[in-house]
């Protein structure tokens, strides 16, 4: 459905396998001239599934992209590390997969960390996903 925003991320790994996911889900579309994307992560694995409120706003959409160039380069990227929300960090591992995991800091104290293997074009994924939800907010 094209008014529908979606994921601004989904990790997963392949079906049939883990079953591992972390998502970035926006909630609903901005306000008019509000600064913040109502988003929260959704992280899924056999044994644990949570969720952490989260507020994007358009300077994190744009340290996002950064970070994808980064993770382009086989580079760990930490993402949202302002202390004002939920953490994303991101390092490649051996064999095309990857750790995340999620600090959540400034509430609840949790961290979650698993391993992914995301599908070849992960990357590209997160730029297409990243573009139409900024299409979205500037609109």
């Amino acid at each position: 459905m094209e008014d529908e925003l979606g994921d601004l991320i989904h990790l997963a790994d392949p079906p049939g396998t883990t079953g591992h996911a972390v998502s970035l889900r926006v909630l609903e579309r901005p306000a008019s001239g509000s600064e913040f994307l109502d988003c929260e992560f959704v992280v899924s694995t056999g044994t644990i599934n949570g969720s952490f409120p989260v507020g994007i706003t358009s300077d994190d959409l744009d340290q996002w992209e950064e970070a994808l160039d980064k993770l382009a380069g086989n580079r760990f990227v930490s993402w949202l590390n302002s202390g004002r929300t939920v953490q994303l960090g991101i390092k490649p591992l051996a064999s095309g997969a990857i750790g995340v995991s999620l600090q959540d800091a400034p509430s609840s104290q949790v961290t979650v960390s698993l391993p992914l293997s995301p599908s070849a074009g992960w990357i590209e994924d997160q730029r297409a996903r990243l573009d139409h939800v900024r299409r979205a907010f500037a609109g």
